[in-house]
């Protein structure tokens, strides 16, 4: 049985499917990767705004000027 055509057509086409999926993992990391580094942007614009930069800067400087 294992060496009848049926058996080696079986392993031609599951070798073939998996060829076709090797580059699926690389295009979902390469979204992945411009996801996080829009996310990241994104964070970064909010945290370095006005708003956000007092209310860190007053947060430190309370926490620096606290009586010990």
């Amino acid at each position: 049985m294992r060496g009848t055509p049926e058996v080696a057509r079986g392993w031609a086409w599951r070798r073939a499917a998996q060829r076709r999926d090797a580059g699926m993992s690389t295009a979902e990391y390469a979204i992945g990767t411009l996801a996080a580094v829009g996310l990241a942007t994104i964070l970064l614009e909010i945290v370095t705004g006005g708003g956000v930069r007092g209310a860190l800067q007053e947060l430190i400087e309370g926490a620096l000027s606290a009586p010990m």
